[in-house]
């Protein structure tokens, strides 16, 4: 039996949250193991659930926005962190990605595709809506020039992959390498670009046209 995924929402609105909860419960084997209204809640509850992925509203009262991500990326590594959100404002959804989030929806998401990017991201790929790419772009393109030109031919090979949501181990299938060695490329990658995470390496590398290898 495939292993439970367990979810955690922070919300500091009853109603929205209420109704994400029940969303995310109608999927099978998706339990919903704390909820939290705000940052220092969702802080204790993620530590004493441990959940697989967290869905964090960006505007609760504190600790919140960018400053709990970071809390919850140091107590939990591995914790898959999406952004719930109404803001279009381009400085602080980079500031959530540099943080640590992996992907952003939008409130007033359908059902399905809600649930479609929690099992993206639960699943080690990222997501960023189409309405909130190009504020993001804008304000990771401000200071940066070619950008891509440091990197290698395979490590442009990666993140082609890497853009188009694919996880490290699907990367190594397609590009016949060990998943280790995936892992590094995209570490040089980060490195080379100046950037802190899997999510903003996609988008400049949509920004820049790149399309999926053969």
């Amino acid at each position: 039996m495939p292993k439970a995924l367990r979810i955690l929402l922070a919300d500091d609105h009853p109603l929205l949250r209420e109704g994400v909860a029940h969303t995310l419960q109608a999927e099978p084997g998706w339990r919903v193991v704390a909820q939290a209204d705000s940052g220092a809640q969702a802080l204790m509850q993620a530590r004493q659930t441990r959940p697989d992925v967290a869905l964090v509203d960006l505007s609760m009262p504190g600790p919140g926005g960018t400053g709990l991500i970071r809390e919850l990326v140091a107590a939990l590594p591995a914790l898959r962190i999406i952004v719930l959100t109404a803001s279009t404002d381009g400085s602080d959804l980079l500031g959530a990605m540099e943080a640590g989030a992996h992907g952003f929806v939008l409130k007033g998401i359908s059902a399905s595709e809600l649930r479609a990017v929690v099992r993206q991201v639960a699943r080690g790929g990222h997501y960023v809506p189409p309405a909130l790419a190009a504020h993001l772009l804008s304000a990771m393109t401000r200071t940066r020039v070619d950008p891509l030109a440091k990197l290698t031919a395979r490590e442009m090979d990666v993140l082609r992959l890497l853009a188009n949501g694919h996880t490290n181990r699907e990367i190594g299938d397609r590009l016949h390498l060990a998943e280790k060695t995936v892992k590094h490329h995209v570490t040089q990658i980060l490195d080379k670009l100046g950037l802190r995470s899997r999510t903003e390496a996609a988008l400049l590398a949509q920004r820049q046209g790149l399309g999926e290898i053969c």
